[in-house]
């Protein structure tokens, strides 16, 4: 199947997941706020939808790689430790921007808010500078 096709596929599930999670249960599907409400819950019925999503989404990316193998690549040129650093920084990044790509890029910025664009624009900026840096500064691959 066409990279492209995989792409528009994966963005209309994003999509529509966060549209059905918005609906049935009111809430924003940003995926660091939803792991980070795991850590300290408000209630059991709190813990139980963040973790029935995450679980979701996990389990649907392994059905996808046992289902469909060529499409989900689970390759890395960088090892485990250039894997461990980038879960680190993104973890960081989602930290300081107050969320992550989910949240603002799918939900803020279809609701039109300011600091969600704010915070898309430079989560792109920085990932095609990383692309750059690595790429070109260091003769690697992301």
């Amino acid at each position: 199947m066409h990279p492209f096709l995989v792409a528009l596929m994966g963005g209309a599930l994003i999509g529509t997941s966060a549209s059905l999670l918005l609906l049935f249960n009111g809430r924003i599907a940003g995926i660091s706020g939803i792991a980070g409400g795991l850590l300290a819950p408000s209630s059991r019925a709190e813990w139980a939808w963040r973790l029935a999503f995450l679980l979701g989404l996990i389990g649907g990316g392994i059905l996808m790689r046992i289902l469909w193998p060529q499409v989900v690549e689970a390759s890395s040129v960088s090892g485990a430790g250039g894997v461990v650093a980038a879960g680190l920084l993104v973890g960081f990044g989602s930290r300081l921007g107050n969320g992550c790509t989910s949240g603002h890029g799918v939900c803020g910025i279809s609701w039109g808010a300011m600091r969600s664009i704010v915070a898309t624009l430079t989560f792109m900026a920085t990932g095609a500078a990383t692309v750059f840096l690595v790429r070109h500064l260091t003769g690697g691959a992301p």
